[in-house]
């Protein structure tokens, strides 16, 4: 039995965004630049364990490749679910860009105006302060759409000020 005034997963819209599109070196190029660290590290493990009694170093340079290969794996995939989305409710609009990175939630309630445009979402508050929240990492056109429509639909239900620019996105 649902309780009233709670959300539904009908009533939550979540976008799963595309992390690698706003890194410096692409996916692809951190893997590779990762799994030649894990061979370099490999290939000192197997043919110079011991020497000068530094033994222990190629451990731990090897250790940090695991690290940083996990790392890569988990920030630019959706193994583990999706880790860099955007959820609009009737309640807030959230924004993640990754597992390691922090959340950006803004409340509905607090919300004053609202400017969508095909990059990027502008939201003043109430108290007078801006929050941008970046679209340019949306993966499909109909996603895009459906957070447009979401958001008209929550400007009209609490009724604050939305204003859309008309330019088209490539």
């Amino acid at each position: 039995m649902a309780v009233p005034g709670s959300s539904n997963a009908r009533s939550s819209l979540i976008v799963q965004l595309s992390p690698t599109k706003s890194a410096k070196l692409s996916f692809t190029v951190q893997i590779i630049l990762t799994l030649f660290w894990l061979a370099w590290a490999a290939m000192l493990l197997v043919t110079g364990e011991g020497e000068n009694g530094q033994g222990y170093l190629y451990y731990v340079f090897f250790g940090l490749a695991l690290i940083f290969f996990m790392y890569v794996v988990l920030q630019n995939t959706s193994i583990f679910g999706v880790q860099s989305y955007i959820e609009v409710t009737p309640q807030y609009i959230v924004q993640k860009y990754g597992v390691f990175r922090t959340k950006h939630i803004v409340s509905i309630p607090d919300i004053e105006a609202m400017h969508v445009s095909p990059y990027a979402l502008r939201i003043s508050l109430k108290d007078e302060s801006k929050v941008y929240m970046d679209l340019k990492q949306v993966r499909k056109k109909r996603d895009l759409e459906k957070i447009k429509n979401r958001v008209k639909d929550i400007a009209a239900t609490n009724g604050f000020a939305l204003s859309e620019s008309v330019t088209n996105r490539p």
